[in-house]
């Protein structure tokens, strides 16, 4: 006979999973009908609470799961680094897992990290629920969120809209009253935020719609920003100002634009967004916005590490961390 689940309680109560973990974790969290309710059907499913599993934190190896979009993002990289250099510090190891973009692959990830016995979980999720983080809580792990907010958990971000008003005010005091922004796709969240952050400074600053300009590409790589510099010479007037939401966009932008003879930042100031180490190394050092990458993975390690050692007290945070301007030559 299979073993009923709590996701089972939850359906048949109808409510969520994070509803009947509370009555069966913090009882005095859910309002009195409701905890009736799935009690109700926890007795009439037959659903035996599985001890060991309550009990995990305290039984499980000192593993803390990452699980990031990619392995070959620069940025995620240092992230992920510095998260294990905070794990090892605390005399934890990481377990590692990569999504490549896939929702399907990142579920599997998370059940693959459980049956692994870690005690929490590093995440840069895609598409990860509600329900889904209290389950892993109700199985025992700490969750922490990479550079993501908007669930109710830990998590550790950027400010990604501050970030996108510091690059376009670095460029409008300079001449600058064509801008164009260049982003990768704007369905992922801090490409958005960076966007609108960058937008809004624009419009604050007077700028018309007839002078701003946004080219949304399919990736954040060298290529399609070369592709957008393609495309950006072919504007008339040209803009003056350019803000790539990513520095490998900037970098691939500014290696086009001087192969056509454009000089930057004479003709067209540039500034890109993360200081990974190529930017500093480009054929014109890249002005650029620095993202926190290693306090972001410090900061996770840190609040799982705080949720796992004392689950039963902890609270949860939403740390927001500052970017900074670098200049350097590119504007």
């Amino acid at each position: 006979m299979a073993r009923i689940s709590i996701r089972d309680v939850a359906i048949h109560a109808g409510v969520s999973v994070g509803t009947v973990s509370n009555v069966l974790n913090r009882p005095n969290l859910v309002a009195e009908a409701t905890r009736e309710r799935v009690q109700a059907s926890i007795g009439e499913l037959g659903f035996v609470r599985n001890e060991t599993a309550r009990q995990l934190r305290q039984g499980r190896g000192h593993v803390l799961g990452v699980v990031l979009p990619s392995m070959t993002d620069p940025n995620l990289t240092e992230v992920g680094r510095a998260a294990e250099a905070a794990m090892n510090a605390d005399g934890f190891d990481a377990l590692w897992c990569t999504s490549d973009g896939s929702r399907t692959k990142e579920q599997r990830c998370l059940d693959f990290l459980e049956e692994q016995n870690v005690s929490g979980v590093l995440i840069s999720p895609l598409d990860l629920s509600e329900d889904r983080v209290a389950e892993l809580h109700g199985r025992g792990l700490a969750v922490v969120l990479l550079d993501r907010g908007g669930v109710r958990v830990c998590s550790v971000a950027a400010d990604h809209r501050a970030g996108g008003a510091l690059a376009a005010r670095h460029l409008l005091p300079r001449r600058h009253r064509r801008l164009v922004f260049v982003t990768g796709p704007l369905s992922a969240r801090p490409v958005r935020e960076r966007h609108h952050g960058a937008l809004r400074a624009a419009r604050n600053a007077g700028l018309t719609e007839r002078e701003l300009t946004t080219f949304e590409q399919a990736e954040s790589t060298a290529a399609a920003g070369r592709a957008a510099a393609a495309r950006l010479l072919t504007l008339d007037p040209l803009p003056t100002g350019v803000f790539c939401a990513s520095d490998l966009l900037a970098i691939g932008l500014v290696n086009e634009l001087v192969r056509a003879g454009v000089k930057v930042p004479a003709e067209i100031s540039v500034v890109g967004y993360d200081d990974i180490d190529l930017a500093a190394a480009a054929v014109v050092p890249l002005t650029t916005v620095r993202r926190p990458r290693a306090d972001l993975g410090r900061t996770a390690t840190e609040l799982a590490l705080a949720e796992t050692g004392d689950p039963e007290h902890h609270d949860h945070r939403q740390v927001v961390l500052s970017p900074e301007l670098v200049v350097r030559e590119s504007a």
